[in-house]
């Protein structure tokens, strides 16, 4: 419990925030978008392993996966990266519209990725991320409702070309579910 508390306060300060940061190596950006004042309502800890989980070609290791809806609809699964000398480095798909085809799967297309690091801009102290338009979709089987998800699996490709694939496996282990605070239920709010 001690390693998921500062994951999720990591997780939390970066999903709150409207862009995302960069890799291991500077990935340039092109589109930054306005900036929007969104807060995550919702927030569910997986824990798990990454099989796959590649960043422009790059494998990483991947410490936990988190869902966050938040209140303007905006839904980030956010892998927290394995990374000893950075642990701020996050790498979100995120998108708009997701819908679940039934109670043990969701389907989420991406529109964006978020790239956080150590080295990005800091407001209030903490790192600022950016972001990449991208197209992609993820999926997610198992009910966020039975607080048990199965896996998590995330294509995307962003405007320069670069893939990011994400194929996370629960371990059984039920899913910790925050609701950081009340807002109007939406569509893409699994406990709805």
């Amino acid at each position: 419990m001690r390693l998921c508390r500062p994951v999720l306060a990591a997780l939390i300060v970066v999903l709150a925030s409207p862009c995302f940061a960069e890799t291991s190596g500077p990935i340039p950006v092109n589109n930054p978008q306005p900036q929007q004042n969104a807060f995550i309502d919702l927030l569910a800890l997986i824990s798990g392993h990454c099989k796959t989980f590649k960043v422009a070609g790059r494998t990483y290791a991947c410490k936990t996966v988190a869902y966050a809806h938040g209140d303007k609809g905006r839904v980030n699964f956010a892998v927290a990266v394995d990374n000893p000398s950075d642990d701020s480095h996050v790498v979100s798909f995120s998108g708009e519209n997701g819908k679940r085809a039934d109670d043990n799967s969701y389907e989420l297309p991406i529109d964006r990725m978020l790239l956080n690091s150590k080295d990005r801009p800091k407001v209030d102290g903490l790192p600022v991320p950016a972001e990449q338009t991208s197209t992609g979709v993820c999926r997610q089987t198992g009910n966020f409702a039975a607080r048990k998800v199965n896996d998590v699996t995330c294509s995307a490709t962003d405007n320069q070309g670069r893939k990011y694939e994400l194929l996370f496996v629960s371990d059984g282990t039920p899913v910790s579910v925050r609701r950081i605070r009340q807002s109007a239920p939406s569509i893409q709010d699994p406990f709805k």
